[in-house]
């Protein structure tokens, strides 16, 4: 019997809402299978958020490269007794071949855009909506919040110590890849590492120290077995005094030819036990010896580190990134736009959607800072949309790109080295106002005259369809 730490590929239809299936069934009864467009995006942003970052995506296409139910999963919906043999069949042959337009991943965005489209026969659109909001919603929470940590660093290394904390196996992967996306420099998990290419990094428990009767001893056994990972954490008994033991054994190590790479900091006062941790270093001439600092450290716990002239040179980032504490959840949506060709929209009070398959275009001034966005129709483009911006812009660049087609990918998988330097790019151009931890600016994101002119005629539609 497998293990049930597991998600099989096979699995992957059945990783969806009843409703998904029970609505796609009564497409099917009555014939609703023209094409569809559904688009995902974010309602609004979360609070404290000054923009958002795609992640995701390239999960969601493999998902949907290999999405099919296969005989154990058609036998489990059949003991529903549910499903009418005809509609069980239709899933048995069932594949994805529609189109997917996105963002590449790494790109910013805001409240109201796209993020994802699907164009598909409107029961297969319907069917991915659960798997499309679960890999993509998460994702994209994840990679803004270790952005967020990133760009208070001031380029002190970053890195994911989630594992143990995020909530089941699936988030510590979203979170080991969306945060070095995001700029961060490896990883604790090791699932991680060899899935991705992204590098892994560790030191040692406090029980290693714990089981030893002195914490010399300890030390010295730990850094036996690995001198090239010995990063000491220092702070199971009295801190200070930890410090010190390990610049001793650091100072031996030196005249052995060898380097002590690190001690970690994990509880206490940060600000104080690094600037003692640094001088007893810097004593026993181990200026190169770098502080590592973790527990309980978010982004805006490394800002104040970072302003009070902390010397730490690298954090460790595990529960508020692995769960996205301060925003745990985004009011992602997932909304038909268009059927048969024609747009269809929402006007649920506070959840009004908007109608018609949709292109973002991004203008930047001459120094290459993005100066708004504009949300517009698939068929306008950059020359047309142009002078609907509220200064000339000096470029202005469409953002969506479609990456399948009948099923099937069109454009290469990227490196996630590719996304890391287009997503620091992409920040590089971004107001610093929109950026700010606390209180950020507002990002000009806002409806071009035609989609403007769309909503309306829809809305004025809406009415007649509630008969």
């Amino acid at each position: 019997m497998p293990i049930d730490l597991r998600l099989d590929a096979s699995e992957v239809p059945l990783l969806t809402d009843l409703y998904e299936l029970t609505v796609a069934a009564a497409f099917f009864a009555h014939g609703l299978n023209d094409a569809g467009s559904f688009e995902l995006g974010i309602r609004r942003l979360p609070p404290g958020r000054g923009y958002m970052i795609a992640a995701g995506v390239e999960r969601l296409i493999e998902a949907l490269e290999e999405y099919r139910f296969d005989e154990k999963a058609i036998a489990h919906l059949r003991s529903l007794d549910l499903f009418t043999p005809e509609f069980l069949d239709y899933l048995a042959s069932f594949r994805f071949s529609g189109a997917v337009r996105a963002l590449p991943e790494g790109t910013i965005f805001f409240a109201g855009q796209p993020v994802v489209e699907i164009h598909a026969p409107l029961i297969e659109a319907q069917l991915i909506e659960t798997i499309a909001l679960n890999q993509v919603g998460f994702a994209s929470m994840a990679a803004t919040k270790a952005a967020r940590c990133v760009g208070v660093a001031a380029g002190r290394r970053l890195i994911d110590f989630g594992p143990r904390r995020a909530q089941g196996a699936d988030a510590t992967l979203i979170t080991a890849r969306s945060s070095y996306i995001a700029g961060f420099h490896g990883t604790a998990n090791v699932l991680a590492g060899m899935r991705y290419g992204i590098p892994v990094f560790g030191t040692m428990s406090h029980s290693f120290i714990m089981a030893h009767e002195t914490e010399r001893k300890a030390f010295e056994d730990f850094i036996d077995n690995f001198p090239k990972l010995s990063t000491l954490l220092v702070d199971t008994y009295d801190t200070v005094r930890g410090v010190a033991i390990a610049s001793e054994i650091g100072a031996r190590m030196r005249a052995r030819g060898l380097k002590l790479q690190a001690i970690r900091l994990d509880s206490g006062d940060l600000p104080d036990l690094s600037r003692k941790a640094r001088r007893l270093l810097d004593q026993a001439n181990l200026k190169d010896t770098a502080i590592f600092a973790s527990g309980n450290l978010d982004e805006y716990k490394i800002a104040e580190l970072v302003d009070s002239s902390a010397p730490i040179d690298a954090f460790g980032i595990g529960t508020s990134l692995a769960v996205s504490d301060d925003a745990p959840a985004g009011d992602f949506t997932y909304k038909l736009v268009e059927y048969k060709g024609t747009g269809r929209l929402k006007t649920s009070a506070g959840k009004l959607s908007t109608p018609g398959r949709k292109q973002i275009f991004r203008g930047f001034n001459s120094s290459g800072i993005a100066m708004g966005d504009l949300i517009g129709l698939l068929d306008e483009s950059a020359s047309t949309v142009t002078r609907e911006f509220k200064s000339p812009p000096a470029k202005v660049t469409p953002l969506l790109e479609t990456m399948m087609e009948v099923g099937r990918r069109i454009m290469p998988r990227p490196e996630l080295a590719t996304i890391r330097t287009n997503l620091a790019s992409g920040l590089a151009a971004l107001d610093p106002r929109i950026k700010m931890l606390r209180r950020p600016a507002e990002y000009s994101a806002r409806q071009t005259a035609a989609l403007g002119a769309l909503v309306i005629s829809e809305k004025l539609k809406a009415e007649n369809r509630q008969a």
